[in-house]
This record gives structure tokens, C-alpha cells and sequence, in this order.
């Protein structure tokens, strides 16, 4: 692992712009708790990361060739976008309706070019995450194509690490303790669906202790209670 002291970093010139993208979109959700308002920064600031340039003038819908620009423009809008969670019964739309926008923009900037970008990354995600989740630690590190179901029912302890591609689906609240670690891959549930039945859904909130470590591709199970420092899966050998 790379020192954090000597980790790699932008040039000085492009960690001052990041630094102010990042402080303004934190201000702005902020201020601004309703959906329609959200919406309309999160659309402006992918209009520009995916398009180059500010929303604004009219689509022309009649010309065919302009069909696939027109549904990427579209697209862009959170308003004009559905998730599935949107689709679960339990979801609760006063607390979803505020975060929609803010999920589509978590999963557009991972998306984009620029989701790639290390350093950028990382802040992005803690940022956009005080604004979307139940709680929020300091420290926390969450890498390139996390995947969440609501958000609002997820709750980070302090110094908790979540790799690249995992999943917290947090129907029915997932909770991962101080210094935990979540590894690449991996899948954490909090609902199940019966055998019998796959439409109906059971909701079981899941705990990770602090310091239990998940290792990359393993799965926990809705209800599931990680031990304190507990090891699920394979780590590599630790090296003298």
C-alpha cells in the first residue's frame, strides 16, 4: 500500500481546481435539498463533463440523426432518468426523491473519464456521500464503481475502505463499522426474497464490525452480524 504521505497527487495547478469543483458541489447540496433543484446542478455539471459544454438552447427532435445526441442529452437529466430503486415498494420517496439526483451523479462521474481519476475519485465519492448517506465518516476511502440501492440507509463508520466494483445494497440498512474493509467485488445484502415467491422481499438490516475485513468477491447475506475484526474470504498473505 502507498504511503498516503507520498501517495501520488495532481499537479498543483489542477488539485486547486479539483479542490474548488469539490467545494462548490458540497456548498451547493447544501443549500439546495429539493429534487428539482438538484437536478438542475447535477444536469449542468454532467452536461459539461460528458458534452463539454453549459446546458442550454433546444434539441432539434425532428432531424433522425440527431436521435442518439438527443438521448444522451436527455439522459443527462436525473429528472428524465429511472433507477430501480424507484421500484421497491419499501422505498421511502421523500428521503429517495432528494437523492435521486445525487445517485445518478454518483454513477455518471464513475461513468465518465474522469471517474478514473484516482485522487479526484475518492474525495468525489466522500463528498457526494454526506449528502447520501444515513452517516458519513472521516476517512473514508471509496473506490472507482461502488454500487448503492438507497443510500439513505447506509452507514459508514470513520476509516472504513471500500473497494473497487463492490455492491451495498442497502434495502434494508447496511451498517460497516470503524476501519472496516470492504474488498473488491464484494456483495453485502439486506433483504431477501422468498423462494417460493422471488416478488416477495424480506428487509434484514446487515452489520459489519469494526475492523472486520471482506475479502473480493465474497458475498455476506442479508442479517448477517460481522464480528468485530472478523475475516470473511481470502486476504493475500501479509508479507514480512
Amino acid at each position: 500500500m502507498v504511503n498516503q504521505a507520498n501517495a501520488p497527487r495532481p499537479a498543483p495547478e489542477a488539485e486547486e481546481i479539483y479542490r474548488r469543483w469539490l467545494s462548490f458541489l458540497d456548498d451547493e447540496f447544501t443549500r439546495h435539498q429539493g429534487p428539482e433543484r438538484r437536478s438542475e446542478i447535477v444536469r449542468e455539471q454532467l452536461y459539461q463533463l460528458y458534452l463539454g459544454r453549459p446546458h442550454g438552447g433546444k434539441l432539434n427532435l425532428t432531424l433522425t440523426s440527431e436521435l442518439p445526441l438527443n438521448v444522451l442529452s436527455l439522459s443527462l437529466d436525473p429528472e428524465n432518468m429511472t433507477l430501480e430503486a424507484e421500484h421497491f415498494e419499501e422505498a421511502d420517496h421523500a428521503e429517495l426523491d432528494k437523492r435521486k439526483p445525487l445517485l445518478w451523479f454518483w454513477q455518471m462521474f464513475d461513468r465518465s473519464p474522469i471517474g478514473l481519476n484516482h485522487w479526484l475519485g475518492l474525495r468525489f465519492r466522500c463528498m457526494l456521500g454526506r449528502h447520501l448517506f444515513a452517516h458519513m465518516g472521516s476517512g473514508v476511502r471509496i473506490f472507482h464503481g461502488v454500487e448503492l440501492a438507497f443510500g439513505y440507509r447506509l452507514w459508514i463508520g470513520d476509516g472504513v475502505v471500500i473497494r473497487q466494483r463492490a455492491l451495498l445494497h442497502d434495502r434494508g440498512g447496511i451498517t460497516i463499522g470503524r476501519n472496516a474493509i470492504i474488498g473488491s467485488y464484494a456483495r453485502i445484502y439486506s433483504h431477501t426474497h422468498d423462494p417460493e415467491d422471488s416478488d416477495k422481499v424480506t428487509l434484514v438490516p446487515t452489520e459489519i464490525g469494526a475492523g472486520a475485513r471482506i475479502g473480493s468477491h465474497s458475498i455476506v447475506q442479508a442479517g448477517s452480524k460481522i464480528a468485530e475484526r472478523a475475516i470473511v474470504g481470502e486476504f493475500p498473505a501479509t508479507r514480512n
